[in-house]
């Protein structure tokens, strides 16, 4: 299939590029580059530059023959969505509409969406279901569950087929460094965490100790960046017309912030320091996945379930590439328009 991936320059996105050439599929990236890099992208893919707020652009790339859309482009800071809301229902909810009736135009009637475990808030019980209540607590989790109501619409109204992929934190990278996390400021814990190990930060904050959980801290279900990657390959390839279907995808196992400094201690065999601050707001005490719907529908289970392995990976991306991928932005050998 011709996939068009927005936001295939990001984090996720790029693995699952990579992952969609690995299944003989041929991704065509739509990225600004305002948060993604070109350098990330797989040079057997097409990058196209440009922006979901420029709606002819987006029409005319959609009449290049596409079967099907994985959309990744969103803003994803859950303290800075607190600050500026109407900056992440623009980006998210609005760009998204944009995108759809781009869709709709071009006849291109499958989509995989990326969303998040955010959209079910404060959950009554762990782990977490799909059956549960969605409801958010903060404006970036509004505003993901907000386009997963417009793509159940869509689905209704005109025979759209969607998956919304319900990631709980993406972690790791690439086994062989290649590609990695790179963002600018970094705001995830697991990078900043070996950002200290390589004496880039003098000290990780830790928001929060006084939490309903074991060691006062936040407890998150970490799953490796590439196995979200094949949960998107799967979702593509099985897509119904006319069909809306939500996946957890985690490992059904949560580690605390003060466990991921502990191990990423061990990993890197380096000292970690570690300060702490107030809560951020909206933040969950706890979020661990239940995926055995993944597991049942896509025959999808991840294969990287020990936080060593998740870290390991991640620090080799961090060790061998400190700048990330560069401040050049520079993709070489790639097709580009």
């Amino acid at each position: 299939m011709r996939v068009l991936v927005t936001g295939g320059a990001g984090y996720v996105g790029s693995h699952t590029v990579r992952a969609l050439c690995d299944a003989g599929h041929e991704p065509i990236v739509f990225d600004n580059l305002s948060t993604g890099h070109a350098a990330a992208v797989d040079r057997r893919a097409t990058l196209v530059i440009g922006d979901l707020a420029n709606a002819a652009h987006l029409r005319e790339t959609l009449a290049r023959g596409i079967d099907a859309v994985m959309h990744f482009a969103a803003s994803l800071d859950v303290a800075e969505s607190v600050r500026e809301p109407l900056r992440y229902y623009r980006n998210n909810v609005s760009h998204t509409v944009t995108l759809l009736e781009a869709m709709k135009s071009a006849g291109v009637t499958s989509i995989v969406f990326s969303s998040t475990c955010a959209t079910y808030g404060i959950p009554a019980t762990v782990p977490i279901d799909e059956t549960m209540p969605q409801s958010p607590i903060n404006p970036y989790g509004r505003t993901k569950l907000a386009m997963e109501w417009a793509l159940r619409d869509s689905c209704a109204a005109w025979g759209l087929g969607a998956t919304a992929l319900r990631y709980f934190n993406a972690a790791g990278a690439a086994v062989d460094g290649s590609i990695g996390e790179d963002h600018r400021p970094e705001i995830h814990l697991i990078p900043r965490v070996l950002f200290a190990a390589l004496g880039r930060e003098k000290e990780i904050p830790i928001f929060g100790t006084d939490y309903p959980t074991p060691d006062g801290t936040c407890i998150r279900d970490y799953v490796h960046v590439c196995d979200l990657s094949d949960a998107h390959v799967r979702a593509i390839e099985t897509q119904r017309e006319g069909q809306f279907r939500c996946y957890n995808l985690g490992t059904g196992r949560g580690a605390s912030v003060l466990e991921i400094v502990e191990t990423a201690r061990r990993v890197t065999g380096r000292p970690i320091a570690v300060v702490t601050s107030p809560r951020r707001a909206g933040d969950p005490p706890e979020l661990v996945a239940n995926a055995c719907r993944a597991e049942t529908e896509l025959n999808w289970k991840p294969q990287y379930t020990r936080m060593e392995a998740i870290l390991d990976s991640a620090w080799t991306w961090h060790r061998t590439n400190p700048k990330g991928f560069g401040s050049s932005g520079v993709r070489t050998g790639a097709g580009q328009s």
